[in-house]
């Protein structure tokens, strides 16, 4: 089966959770004998236009305009107006929140190719939420309705989409991590030198994921627990203001900020751990908290409704707008002891993996 996975960034050029998705996705379809080729856009322009790893390809084009965080590229709407004589059996694009996969959609409409569209998350982390409110009611759900399958993580998410007014098939695919490499067995990270509790933040410096307010907590939490040290693990447009809040509430000696840590590094950050905090404004389901459950970490994070499905005594959602609750919560978890994982078999990566390549190949048929 040819695959076209459009997307408008792939890891390891950008990191996050989106972003290796599409990659290892790719790469393990790939290992299955599929013939994939990703088509993404390039903010480094010294990345190649063509280019082989992990037994895919990635095309690289010109990103174009780039409009709250979202790329208007010519370019790919040029190559895929001529994808049909490339030979490719199905289109598989990455969430419905970029203008990308609006042009995948459009190809779908005017062309014969068969599309999937996999939502990792409802809402936008760049557009303010109003106006993506908007977006969704309009563009959004045409763009979804030109699929022949939209695969969803949750039934929360199923039923979110569909009270959108969405009428093509949607099938629930759970967001699967590799169980195997995240445990609470082995080594911790170098990058991580504390005595006592460790608060992570994994992710994104975006407003959407609102890690302001794991600081304004954080600073908090350390009248409780002096010794408590938090981990700010990635980057972003909002790095300065993050730096200049740590400065202006005096917990700088507290407070690391790791950047990008490459992933297969991530195993030892989660095991160096204590508690992950995400008070996200909206998600999917999160690879952050996955990983984080299956190493062992309590795991405060907001009152995402479609992460109730996992069902984790450990998980702790909260109305992250009521900051005395999400100190409450950090607290209450720094003094929780460690557990035994209870990830269950419906988070593995390979069946994510397993159940999506059968419905590309069901559409491709």
């Amino acid at each position: 089966m040819r695959i076209l996975r459009v997307a408008p960034w792939i890891y390891p050029d950008t990191k996050g959770g989106g972003d290796y998705h599409v990659h290892a996705m790719s790469r393990d379809q790939a290992a299955m004998g599929h013939d994939v080729t990703v088509l993404t856009t390039r903010e480094d322009e010294s990345l190649p236009r063509v280019e082989e790893t992990d037994g895919y390809t990635i095309l690289h084009v010109s990103p174009g305009v780039t409009l709250l965080g979202n790329d208007v590229s010519p370019a790919v709407a040029r190559y895929l107006w001529h994808a049909d004589g490339e030979g490719f059996d199905v289109i598989h694009a990455h969430s419905h929140c970029y203008f990308v996969t609006n042009l995948a959609a459009l190809k779908a409409r005017l062309g014969d190719l068969p599309l999937a569209i996999t939502n990792h998350g409802l809402y936008s982390q760049n557009a303010p939420e109003r106006l993506f409110s908007v977006y969704l009611k309009t563009l959004g759900r045409w763009t979804f309705d030109q699929a022949d399958v939209v695969f969803c993580y949750t039934d929360i998410d199923k039923e979110r989409v569909r009270d959108l007014g969405v009428s093509s098939r949607i099938e629930v695919v759970s967001n699967g991590i590799d169980t195997e490499r995240f445990t609470p067995e082995g080594s911790e990270s170098d990058l991580i030198d504390a005595e006592g509790p460790v608060v992570l933040f994994v992710g994104r410096f975006a407003e959407g994921k609102r890690p302001w307010l794991a600081v304004e907590a954080f600073a908090e939490v350390i009248a409780e627990y002096p010794d408590a040290e938090l981990y700010l693990c990635g980057d972003g447009a909002l790095r300065g203001d993050l730096e200049a809040q740590v400065a202006e509430l005096g917990i700088e000696e507290a407070v690391t900020f790791l950047g990008h840590v490459p992933y297969d590094q991530m195993p030892k950050v989660y095991r160096s751990g204590d508690v992950l905090v995400l008070p996200s404004r909206a998600e999917g389901v999160p690879r952050t908290v996955l990983e984080a459950m299956a190493s062992g970490l309590e795991i405060v994070c907001s009152d995402l409704s479609q992460l109730s499905e996992l069902d984790d005594p450990h998980l702790h959602l909260i109305e992250t707008e009521d900051e005395h609750e999400l100190v409450k919560q950090l607290v209450s978890s720094i003094g929780d002891p460690t557990y035994e994982v209870s990830l269950t078999g419906s988070c593995s990566w390979a069946r994510t993996v397993t159940q999506t390549t059968t419905s590309l190949e069901e559409l491709a048929d």
